[in-house]
């Protein structure tokens, strides 16, 4: 059985940065691919940044080119999203999902039936 659970939300300051977790079990990281996404209220669901089963990235989002990062630490089962430079327009509800996706990567959220329950992050003064 697959789990995500993210963490690491909150309320932060413009230019400001955060952490997110993705703490991941019962999937093996040859064989899937882990995308971030955000959702803000009356948006829909946005892909920002996968990091594929052989640890490659791809974006999707180029509204965090450059501030955002997203990397693994398969020791920890925990996939991170490091947000920096955070504006309020990055408010919004995110999730981790993971796909089986061998070698590739996706930001389309109906290729992913596994995800998190999600964590919010507020950027304001």
């Amino acid at each position: 059985q697959l789990h995500l659970v993210e963490s690491g939300g909150g309320l932060v300051q413009p230019g400001e940065s955060l952490r997110l977790s993705c703490g991941v079990s019962g999937l093996t990281w040859n064989n899937y691919a882990i995308t971030w996404f955000r959702q803000a209220p009356g948006k829909e669901r946005e892909g920002l940044l996968c990091i594929s089963s052989i640890g490659g990235r791809t974006l999707y989002s180029e509204s965090v080119k450059g501030r955002f990062r997203v990397s693994r630490d398969e020791a920890k089962n925990t996939v991170y999203l490091q947000m920096n430079s955070l504006k309020p327009e990055d408010t919004a509800v995110y999730y981790c999902a993971a796909g089986r996706m061998e070698n590739y990567c996706s930001g389309y959220a109906p290729d992913f039936d596994s995800w998190g329950q999600g964590t919010q992050v507020t950027v304001s003064s």
